[in-house]
């Protein structure tokens, strides 16, 4: 009895403690999450009261030149700037692990800029690109290249916010430096006795080691870039030309400029589903290419 007094004290002190997490998560989480769902079945504005079209927005966003729009942008800077920041990353993780002098400046110094926020980021990097005082068209002028207007360009402009996400390198490369220091010295040092060069070594025992890394820095930098958004609010503003329209800049202009929040909670959760059957697909061809220390992953 004094026993079973002691568990019901306890279990009231236990919700006592967590009921501010618990009342914060419902409120500011669960509920948004249903009510979204719930509007994405009706046609609201905010001011009047949701009404109930079904799958009508669905079927709208299929014939929506502008989701489109929004799907090949956002897969564009996706193929592209994935891959590119993942390989920069690991080059970058890789220098910094020799053993030179000051490497723990280098790795402050690579590390700091992404601990600035997004809207400074972009910023900085809209003067960057100026067609007439940046630095980056002062450089192309050494060689002989004419000013382009990166960001008035719409030819141009996709591939400024590509370069913009370089700037974030300094977060995978600290995970990828973590993976690098823990391969097995022994590993390597059997594949040296074995006359395995730098390169060989690299491909045939550090690789297969932090694979397991690799694929934690793709599924994060996949669902990053499917949210792109700052730099297009920013600086470009969905444009020149639309070519800077992003999957998430088309919610927010439907959403908060076009106050179609049901329409634009279709296209949010349609973004949850492809999110996550790209990240399934990934999960599924990993186990082919992922060693994993205690087997492959199933």
């Amino acid at each position: 009895m004094k026993q079973s007094r002691r568990r019901i004290r306890e279990g009231r002190y236990f919700y006592l403690f967590i009921s501010p997490w618990l009342v914060g998560f419902i409120a500011l989480a669960l509920f948004p999450v249903l009510a979204s769902f719930y509007y994405s079945f009706t046609e609201y504005d905010i001011i009047h009261a949701p009404q109930w079209i079904g799958l009508g927005n669905y079927r709208e966003l299929f014939r929506d030149e502008q989701f489109w729009n929004s799907i090949r942008v956002t897969v564009k800077y996706t193929v592209v700037s994935v891959p590119l920041t993942l390989v920069l990353s690991l080059l970058l993780a890789i220098l910094i692990n020799q053993k030179w002098p000051l490497r723990g400046f280098f790795r402050t110094a690579v590390y700091f800029p992404s601990m600035i926020s997004g809207v400074s980021m972009s910023l900085l990097w809209f003067w960057v690109f100026n067609p007439q005082a940046g630095l980056f068209n002062y450089v192309l002028s050494w060689f002989g290249i004419e000013p382009i207007h990166w960001l008035l360009d719409a030819k141009y402009a996709i591939w400024a916010l590509v370069i913009m996400s370089f700037w974030g390198v300094g977060t995978g490369m600290l995970i990828f430096l973590a993976g690098l220091q823990g391969v097995p010295s022994h590993l390597l040092e059997a594949a040296k006795l074995d006359g395995a060069g730098p390169l060989r070594s690299f491909r045939n025992v550090t690789l297969p080691m932090i694979s397991p890394v690799f694929l934690f820095q793709l599924i994060i930098g996949m669902i990053d870039s499917f949210q792109v958004f700052t730099q297009a609010y920013t600086i470009t503003q969905g444009g020149p030309s639309y070519s800077t329209w992003f999957y998430v800049y088309n919610i927010y202009v439907n959403a908060f400029k076009n106050f179609r929040y049901g329409y634009a909670s279709a296209l949010a959760w349609l973004l949850l589903v492809a999110v996550m059957v790209v990240t399934f697909a990934i999960m599924k061809a990993s186990n082919r290419y992922v060693y994993y220390e205690g087997g492959p992953s199933r």
